[in-house]
């Protein structure tokens, strides 16, 4: 494990575990929402790998980058207001989303109305949704073995479109990332993300849930009373896809490459998932653990969602949050 000094001493290393936790979020983003098309399902039943079609992103990665943009701006400690003229320069000023979180989308419109957090995220039917947890690992990657900054810039970030549950999944997320950037044990990872969440809250109940399901069992034995579990009437639900990124990165995380195929699977809000799981095992094991034709496939984003990343460069993005660490 390495100290928050180690790693502001060590460019090399620091832009490593940046870029591969930027670059992980886009590839699992992408990943899950590919293994759950139709045709991939009839085509191959689990998908192993992306085929030979166009790159895309969806709104997961171009959200991360709104929170990266955001954070460069403030170099690396941003306030409400700085998140709330972020949103008000790249989200609000679009007429329309191609492709969209309903959550981000009523914020947005929120925003119009005048509402300023936390109202903005309270007013909101679709607080509890996972669009927080999804773009939230650029705050894991600056706050690198720092879980209370971790927290504080989660919650700030989070609620312009969230409230409780909404929130609490994005601050589990931001812990789990920064305590993946510093090489902590999978067992702390998991332990220190699961105990910020409120004891009262259904995020906490059902990340208990699915941990006890997989608890030292067979992946194959549980895979489906983790689904059975953990299913809510809508599947963006933070309640649903927070637990069970966490549950396959329990299952696998001998590797990037196996972690994020799994979670890519789950099926469901899957793209979130894989997104989720693809950020803190890229955090974790670094840029150069993930096959570098997944990184090269979706360094740029389209702009599906957000207009304004349409060709960002990804990997010189993770570069400069890992010089705000």
């Amino acid at each position: 494990m390495y100290t928050v000094k180690e790693l502001r001493e060590n460019k090399d290393l620091r832009e490593s575990r940046a870029c591969g936790a930027l670059s992980g979020l886009a590839i699992g983003d992408s990943f899950g929402d590919a293994a759950r098309m139709t045709s991939n399902r009839v085509n191959y039943g689990i998908t192993t790998d992306f085929n030979s079609g166009a790159a895309w992103s969806t709104d997961d990665t171009e959200f991360a980058l709104l929170t990266a943009k955001t954070l460069i701006n403030a170099k690396g400690n941003f306030t409400s207001e700085d998140v709330v003229n972020a949103w008000l320069e790249d989200v609000v000023v679009q007429d329309e989303f191609k492709r969209g979180g309903k959550s981000e989308i009523r914020a947005a419109e929120n925003l119009k109305k005048g509402l300023r957090p936390p109202e903005s995220g309270k007013f909101n039917t679709f607080h509890m949704s996972d669009g927080t947890a999804m773009r939230i690992p650029p705050v894991g990657i600056v706050c690198a073995g720092q879980e209370d900054k971790a927290l504080k810039l989660a919650k700030i970030d989070a609620e312009i479109s969230h409230f409780r549950d909404g929130i609490w999944g994005a601050q589990a997320v931001a812990v789990a990332v920064s305590l993946a950037m510093v090489d902590a044990p999978w067992d702390e990872i998991f332990e220190k993300s699961i105990s910020v969440i409120p004891k009262e809250s259904w995020l906490y109940y059902s990340m208990n849930k699915a941990m006890e399901i997989v608890s030292d069992k067979e992946m194959i034995d549980c895979w489906m009373p983790l689904h059975d579990e953990l299913i809510t009437s809508t599947w963006a639900t933070t309640a649903e896809a927070i637990p069970a990124a966490f549950a396959c990165l329990k299952l696998e995380h001998s590797s990037f490459k196996k972690g994020v195929i799994l979670a890519g699977n789950f099926a469901r809000d899957a793209d979130t998932i894989g997104a989720v799981a693809g950020a803190i095992l890229g955090a974790k094991y670094g840029i150069e653990s993930i096959p570098d034709k997944w990184v090269q496939k979706t360094r740029y984003p389209s702009g599906t969602c957000l207009e304004f990343t349409k060709g960002i460069d990804i990997i010189e993005i993770g570069k400069q949050l890992a010089d705000l660490i």
